[in-house]
């Protein structure tokens, strides 16, 4: 079935392409998910809360960029929203500590890929601490390009900037992430 074949059959409402929809792109969105929000369960939800937003927006689907591409968009916006209330909470439970409303803090667990090996546990956890504190656009885009494998051209549709900009967003998230990994390796 081609792509077109399957919008087609989204747009119908046909439960078999949705099914088929999921097949193909699971692994592709909860890779992104995954690697963006760092926590496995939090990644599991998202990627369902994506395919929710798919199958109640298909309509809306205009075809002018390749189904892969808006799935990513749909999936990057989520975790962004989902980061963007984290946020909020972590900040708040920390005005509530401050004060003494709230008797502890949150502790946020080390978060490990289930793909990295046991040997490289440290060096991966180092990584994604770094990588959280990279701006919104350089995590994105290092992410889908790093982590995901897309290509320059890819990445420039999902993020809707030009491949120069983008170029530009990876020279600065490399240079970031190779000052704030550069004690790591130093000691």
């Amino acid at each position: 079935m081609s792509e077109l074949q399957l919008i087609a059959e989204l747009k119908d409402g046909n439960q078999q392409a949705f099914i088929k929809l999921i097949d193909l792109y699971k692994h592709l969105v909860f890779n992104t998910v995954l690697n963006m929000v760092q926590q496995f369960e939090e990644a599991e939800d998202l990627t369902q809360e994506v395919f929710i937003q798919v199958f109640q927006s298909i309509q809306h689907f205009r075809g002018d960029s390749k189904l892969s591409t808006w799935l990513y968009r749909i999936a990057i916006t989520k975790c962004l929203d989902w980061q963007r209330k984290n946020n909020a909470k972590k900040r708040m439970n920390s005005m509530k500590s401050i004060f003494g409303l709230d008797g502890h803090q949150d502790i946020i667990p080390d978060f490990v890929h289930p793909g990295i090996q046991l040997a490289n546990k440290e060096k991966a956890t180092m990584l994604f601490k770094a990588l959280k504190q990279l701006p919104e656009n350089q995590r994105i885009a290092f992410t889908l390009i790093k982590a995901d494998g897309l290509s320059y051209e890819e990445v420039s549709e999902i993020m809707q900037t030009s491949i120069k900009s983008l170029e530009g967003l990876m020279h600065r998230a490399k240079e970031n992430l190779r000052k704030s990994l550069e004690q790591f390796y130093k000691s």
